[in-house]
């Protein structure tokens, strides 16, 4: 029968093989989560089933577990949002993507103006809106019938008085800015292109008819309302310049009636763009037309014209 030490339990040879043998299993942990060594033959060993979790290892994964709590939490709350900010939020995207294109538009395609006079009627009526095509004349060219909307500078309107502000002023301005309303601080004219460069137009034969380079015009467009005064004039266009004429002309202050100052002409360059389309009032909705038809035996400009006694192609 073999020797027993006092307090200290009986080893067997199973148990020499679990605790020292060179077969004994380890556990699968980092150094530094791993359990400092157990007193043998005190207590349970590492593998028994009595073991407890280090303090390390259940704060680690303590923290794991916060952190995957607080993620869902994260997650949650976006997705449970109120809805009403949303949907602030998506208007608010709406609004400025609408102004940022609508300012983009008004700066390089289109503009809008008004009609404040009957110098174009039928073709126009009094505070039509309109949109003038801002690629006209660059980088496309004008081209004769065209209705063009031009810059003030000869003069040809008297000077406007500035309104006093209203309570909504600065909303009207923000519109005007961004395109939605007509700028009404600047002068402009509308009326239609008769004469491009270096062509001779002339006034009148029988029928009060106007003459581009000898071919006489059938104008489809004059106000049927009133036949025209014969007003007699014969200009060469200057280079640069244009000779513009409103469809209602009895009742149209044009280059007829400006020839004292730049001999009547349009410089090209206060050309703001083309008429295109009549925006307003919906019963008025409809593309212009430039009636190409009109001009389209009318040949192109001779180098022999000269210019005539009332308009100087120099000036």
């Amino acid at each position: 029968m073999p020797e027993t030490t006092p307090g200290k339990p009986e080893r067997h040879d199973d148990d020499a093989r679990l605790l020292d043998g060179p077969s004994a299993p380890r556990m699968d942990l980092a150094a530094d989560d791993a359990d400092p060594a157990p007193d043998r033959g005190t207590g349970p060993t590492a593998a028994s089933p009595g073991e407890q979790e280090s303090p390390r290892r259940a704060a680690r994964r303590g923290s794991r577990l916060a952190s995957d709590e607080g993620d869902r939490s994260e997650t949650a709350g976006k997705t449970h949002g109120s809805p009403f900010l949303g949907w602030l939020r998506e208007i608010g995207t709406v609004v400025v993507i609408a102004i940022v294109l609508s300012f983009l538009i008004k700066t390089f395609l289109f503009r809008a103006f008004f009609i404040p006079s009957e110098s174009m009627v039928n073709t126009l009526d009094v505070d039509d809106r309109i949109f003038v095509n801002l690629l006209v004349p660059q980088p496309f060219a004008l081209e004769r019938g065209d209705i063009v909307v031009f810059k003030d500078t000869q003069g040809w309107l008297p000077p406007t008085q500035k309104a006093a502000p209203g309570p909504f002023k600065w909303f009207q301005d923000g519109l005007v800015f961004v395109g939605l309303l007509p700028d009404e601080t600047n002068q402009h004219l509308v009326k239609r292109v008769i004469g491009l460069p270096g062509d001779r137009v002339s006034c009148c034969d029988s029928s009060a008819r106007v003459s581009v380079n000898g071919t006489v015009l059938n104008e489809s467009y004059i106000n049927p309302a009133q036949v025209p005064m014969a007003k007699s004039f014969d200009v060469v266009v200057p280079a640069g310049k244009i000779w513009v004429m409103g469809d209602n002309r009895n009742n149209s202050a044009d280059s007829r009636e400006h020839q004292s100052v730049n001999g009547g002409f349009i410089d090209i360059s206060d050309v703001e763009g083309k008429a295109t389309v009549i925006a307003w009032p919906i019963n008025r909705w409809q593309i212009l037309d430039n009636h190409s038809e009109v001009f389209r035996n009318v040949p192109a400009p001779s180098p022999q014209n000269t210019a005539s006694p009332t308009a100087p192609a120099s000036k």
